[in-house]
């Protein structure tokens, strides 16, 4: 399958440009062909006629949707492990995801940062006359924007928390907070997206539970998960790749949060060397295409990639022997 195969299948959004470069040659000489280039990962088309699509995970960085010259080795590597673990939990749980068991030719340098993808295009909706694109996101902990919002008496998500409630208060039961999926993300009502997709959002509760519990028996406490649905070429909603891993959820290892250190383990270390360098400041002026040129000490690197090792010690590991 080509990519104007994919074009008319319906399944590619117009607003991402696809590539005529080259990939990887061992991928491109089995008949893989490069055709979006990502933030931090590409695509190639595969063989034969099926709909479906490779995804490689490079070690190219982001943070803030703001791309940069910065690359973490082996991060690809532990990425993948832990988003293959991540579908292999939901779909234990009854839950079909985009990534397929199928993979390349396991002999492949490049076989590590592989997934193959069943082709998909997003779940999409009117909500107050607008045709919209959803992330679904549960929370255990009230931290971060939402914190600071119901702190100043606003209620973007319509659940009526008390103004009074403090930083890390923990939910009795996880609470919904979708938004819509765009340049930039806007609240939506928690109970009416509830009332249109019922079923999905009910299973996606309980997979976001079972979960939360899992990470915790395994020393990891998930304070929140981003779970984006897609349709395939049957009609079928299915989760895509980022699937309760580092990108989708923010996960603190217990010790650091009995110990009220409340760092994620993920790019939050970055984010965080971010801020105290003013990269969004110096952001502004990029043009299409350009990185921003960052130096970052060895130290905040090898910080983040401990944050995916362990991630994949404590919790793949279990999943894959279960």
């Amino acid at each position: 399958m080509n990519i104007s195969d994919i074009v008319a299948l319906g399944l590619w959004p117009q607003s991402k440009k696809t590539t005529t470069k080259k990939g990887i040659q061992e991928l491109e000489d089995l008949g893989y062909n490069l055709f979006y280039i990502g933030k931090n990962a590409d695509l190639y088309t595969c063989p034969g006629d099926e709909a479906k699509v490779l995804l490689v995970r490079s070690d190219r960085c982001s943070v803030f949707d703001i791309p940069l010259n910065l690359e973490i080795k082996e991060k690809g590597v532990w990425q993948t492990a832990i988003s293959n673990s991540g579908a292999k939990f939901a779909e234990k749980s009854g839950i079909k995801t985009a990534v397929l068991s199928e993979n390349v030719d396991p002999s492949l340098i490049i076989a590590p940062r592989c997934q193959i993808m069943e082709l998909c295009k997003a779940l999409e909706a009117q909500i107050d006359g607008d045709v919209v694109q959803f992330e679904f996101i549960f929370r255990n902990y009230l931290t971060g924007s939402l914190f600071e919002a119901t702190k100043n008496g606003n209620d973007p998500y319509g659940l009526n928390l008390p103004s009074t409630l403090n930083e890390w208060h923990k939910f009795e039961t996880p609470i919904f907070t979708p938004t819509t999926k765009g340049v930039k993300d806007i609240p939506l009502n928690s109970q009416n997206v509830r009332e249109k997709f019922p079923e999905i959002i009910s299973s996606l509760e309980k997979l976001f539970k079972e979960f939360t519990q899992y990470a915790q028996d395994n020393g990891i406490v998930v304070v929140d998960t981003k779970l984006e649905v897609f349709v395939n070429a049957k009609g079928e909603w299915i989760l895509g790749d980022e699937i309760l891993t580092p990108e989708s959820s923010r996960f603190i290892s217990k010790e650091n949060f009995d110990a009220k250190n409340f760092i994620s383990m993920d790019k939050q270390i970055l984010r965080n060397f971010a801020k105290e360098n003013n990269w969004k400041e110096k952001a502004k002026d990029l043009k299409a295409g350009e990185k921003l040129d960052v130096e970052v000490p060895d130290s905040i690197k090898n910080e983040v990639l401990k944050g995916y090792k362990t991630i994949h010690e404590r919790l793949s590991s279990s999943i894959i022997d279960q």
